[in-house]
């Protein structure tokens, strides 16, 4: 999600994101057919239903073999969220930590400068 898109109320974002899904699986079905034209445009001995077929499951095949990459695509990044939100709070904790130690420090600091005087 990006920077933009984190202000976003959260049914915007999905919205958005339902878009973007959808136009890139019509982009790569597409691309897939077009490839599926190429891979029988050389084979002229296939009759036209023969061709039609090869070319229903060439693409029936990359879009297979699409969502699948997608998946793995979806999983990672799931996986890279939950691994930098736990950093992102392990870093929250120690800044913390250090804030009230430096506060701390602060204050002693103060406290023995009064108590000197």
């Amino acid at each position: 999600m990006s920077m933009a898109r984190a202000a976003e109320p959260p049914g915007i974002a999905a919205g958005i994101n339902q878009i973007e899904g959808y136009l890139l699986l019509q982009t790569e079905r597409d691309a897939a057919r077009e490839r599926a034209r190429r891979l029988t445009a050389p084979l002229d001995w296939l009759t036209s239903a023969q061709r039609a077929e090869v070319e229903r499951l060439y693409l029936q095949d990359q879009l297979a073999v699409t969502e699948q990459t997608l998946r793995k695509v979806v999983r990672r990044c799931e996986e890279l969220r939950a691994e930098y939100q736990e950093v992102y709070r392990t870093l929250r904790r120690r800044l913390l930590l250090v804030c009230l130690l430096g506060a701390a420090t602060l204050a002693g600091g103060f406290a023995a400068a009064l108590t000197v005087r």
